[in-house]
């Protein structure tokens, strides 16, 4: 059992995603977050810790990254019940309008049904996508925060510093 408050679960094929892991690790307070690449730890790790972040990125047409497919069927062995989880994602907006984040839609949906109380949704606001399955059911906001380091790489730092302020209180961390 760590004593950190945060385990951070992420999956990189291009270093995208473990840097914005790297940088949410970082603003949290690196003495509060242990951070975890999915393809050398086991995602049963979350047990151990009360609240988790995860981030998935969504390949070619809407599909998830290699790491996190290869674990897919192991996320459902793990009691999420009483886990308090925010979800990051990267993708696409322009080259993949029509599947914008739709890998992150498909994690949050598996960890809603596994018992996760799921939190950091992001407003749509300032996105230009035609579709996404990571839409709340209103469509005003994403089920987690949206990073797109193809087209708005400049925006990422104030996202993730807005972000993890708005986690801050819920993590119970200063």
């Amino acid at each position: 059992m760590s004593s950190k408050p945060i385990a951070l679960f992420y999956g990189s094929s291009t270093c995208y995603t473990e840097m914005a892991a790297e940088k949410i690790a970082k603003y949290l307070g690196e003495e509060n977050v242990d951070v975890f690449n999915v393809s050398d730890e086991p995602i049963a790790n979350a047990l151990f810790y009360p609240n988790i972040i995860m981030g998935i990125p969504t390949w070619d047409y809407g599909e998830l990254q290699e790491d996190w497919e290869e674990i897919w069927d192991e996320i459902d062995s793990v009691d999420f019940s009483g886990k308090t989880i925010a979800l990051f994602g990267l993708g696409d907006q322009v080259g993949y309008p029509e599947w914008f984040l739709d890998a992150l839609g498909y994690l949050h949906a598996k960890l809603s049904s596994l018992g996760a109380n799921l939190v950091g949704y992001w407003p749509v606001e300032g996105y230009e996508f035609e579709e996404s399955k990571a839409l709340t059911p209103d469509g005003k906001h994403f089920v987690g925060l949206a990073l797109d380091e193809e087209n708005e790489f400049e925006q990422t730092d104030a996202r993730i510093a807005q972000w993890c302020d708005a986690l801050k209180p819920i993590f119970r961390i200063t």
